[in-house]
């Protein structure tokens, strides 16, 4: 039979004792260590997890009281508290076998002990501990599983051209395992994205699991990401599956990882790398089985350069890139989008029989949504919240104020519709009349340009626009 990976820690001032004790243990335990002082022990303890320790009650010559033993029981057990501890003496003192649960002992043995009764012992205490702390991963677990699913997952909708590319390329990455990095403005839906390649993944079954780099101090960055033990640090009430452990065999997709500092984007690339994770206060080690999704609105290539990105971290999650258009560059999808949402949040607020003309649609097109999908979304929740009537106007969904701001960039004109003709022509001229570098410079869909350029009539000759 294959021994148990557990910690085992021996405590007595017998040599005798520990080495037969160890002779029986090492059998069933890979890890068994004895110390023959209390402070010896006390220092191992320090620097080993320990699952179970046999801790003798008496050190001195002569002493039947077990006042070490029981002082050190109680240091143990305020440094690690979750550690099971089973007192060892040759005295049947049922006084100090209270006391000794009382302050937190698991069991006691008393000497002399059979060989059977010894293993007995450890290896009903192990099990106890090894259950517990399953116990607690799967609470864990359960939690962070239950957090996600209550964010609320969307769906990722389009009709626009530019993203069709996209879609293509999550048809054809889906199903393999490898590392992807979405790139894309605040907004954007990079998170859509990256759930949709993981209902079409072979791991569609397992965790989906989001962390939001962004949000995560450096001081709690390792217990977040890679477990912790109870007792590993002065918070650390009880033991956490991390972020790593908690996605295994489905998917992690690190949000914002442009925003990592140099010090932890070396810890995920060494957990990328060997596939392993260490908890935190263990030397457990933990083998990783996931896929890996990571998203920023940076451009990582420009931080590589200004050293602010690890090259070889950015090598390792780039196996496949893929861009997230602005909303700006995807017109036909504002329309859509924006009916999808008054129906969605007209049903959550009991709005019935909202709708908005095409004059208003237009305008709201005209708008650069620089907060992108996300910006739109908050923009038609309000409306539907504020709406009067059936009939939503453009300005219920974005101050007046803003829309000229957007739009007025040229000109000291506050004319809405005379900011825009002007702000179109000179785009027009600096590109020689080239619609499509025209767009790309006002920010906006071809198609879009196309249609304003006939509403303000400037569909003549390049010789006139420039006269």
């Amino acid at each position: 039979m294959a021994a148990e990976k557990g910690n085992i820690l021996i405590v007595d001032d017998d040599q005798g004792v520990l080495y037969t004790v160890k002779m029986i243990l090492k059998q069933h335990y890979q890890n068994v260590h004895t110390k023959n002082n209390r402070a010896s022990a006390f220092e191992s303890f320090i620097k080993y997890n320990y699952d179970v320790v046999l801790l003798d009650m008496n050190f001195r010559s002569g002493a039947t009281d077990g006042v070490e033993g029981l002082e050190l029981l109680t240091k143990m057990l305020k440094l690690k508290p979750d550690t099971h501890i089973i007192m060892h003496t040759a005295y049947g003192d049922i006084d100090l076998a209270v006391q000794a649960m009382k302050i937190g002992a698991i069991d006691f043995l008393v000497k002399p002990w059979e060989k059977e009764k010894l293993l007995s012992t450890i290896n009903n205490v192990y099990r106890l501990k090894t259950s517990k702390q399953e116990l607690e991963e799967v609470k864990s677990r359960e939690e962070a599983l239950k957090n996600d699913i209550e964010k609320g997952t969307g769906e990722l909708l389009w009709k626009d051209k530019s993203m069709q590319s996209v879609m293509q390329v999550i048809d054809k990455v889906a199903a393999t395992s490898a590392s992807i990095l979405i790139l894309g403005e605040n907004g954007t839906g990079k998170e859509l994205v990256a759930r949709a390649i993981h209902r079409q993944s072979k791991r569609a079954d397992k965790p989906f699991i989001k962390v939001d780099l962004g949000t995560i101090s450096e001081t709690l960055f390792e217990s977040e990401l890679f477990d912790h033990a109870k007792g590993a640090f002065t918070d650390a009430k009880e033991a956490k599956a991390g972020r790593f452990e908690i996605a295994q065999g489905g998917t992690l997709f690190l949000d914002e990882i442009g925003n990592l500092s140099l010090n932890m984007q070396a810890k995920i690339l060494t957990a990328i790398q060997n596939k392993q994770i260490n908890r935190v206060g263990s030397s457990d080690i933990i083998n990783l089985d996931i896929r890996l999704i990571c998203a920023t609105n940076k451009n990582l290539y420009q931080e590589v350069e200004d050293k602010k990105f690890r090259q070889d971290l950015l090598y390792r999650i780039n196996t496949v890139e893929l861009q997230v258009p602005p909303l700006r560059n995807r017109t036909r999808d504002i329309p859509f989008l924006i009916l999808h949402f008054i129906k969605v949040f007209s049903k959550k607020y009991d709005k019935k029989g909202l709708t908005i003309d095409a004059n208003e649609m237009d305008e709201l097109m005209d708008y650069c949504w620089p907060g992108n999908v996300r910006e739109l979304q908050h923009a038609v929740e309000r409306a539907v919240i504020l709406s009067t009537g059936a009939k939503l106007e453009a300005k219920d969904f974005i101050q007046q104020q803003r829309l000229n701001t957007e739009i007025r960039k040229y000109t000291h004109s506050f004319d809405v519709k005379e900011v825009e003709k002007l702000t179109i022509k000179e785009a027009l001229i600096k590109t020689n009349g080239n619609q499509s570098l025209a767009a790309i410079e006002l920010g906006m869909g071809r198609t879009t340009l196309y249609r304003k350029i006939k509403k303000y009539q400037l569909q003549y000759s390049f010789h006139h626009l420039t006269q």
